[in-house]
């Protein structure tokens, strides 16, 4: 049985990782509500290549 609701799964990706030149992406996928975040999510998430706390925006 599928679920119902609003609740839609998200890509959130790295923001400094792309100017850092290292290889490889940071990539998280999580869950939000989209009747209450129409807009794009950004959340503070570690990254274990630059091994820090980066800012992630949600991608697609």
């Amino acid at each position: 049985m599928a679920k119902k609701g609003n609740r839609v799964q998200v890509i959130l990706e790295c923001t400094e990782h792309k100017t850092s030149g290292k290889p490889g992406t940071s990539r998280y996928i999580t869950t939000k509500n989209k009747k209450n975040t129409p807009d794009r999510v950004e959340l503070k998430k570690f990254n274990p290549i630059l091994n820090k706390m980066t800012v992630h925006k949600e991608i697609k």
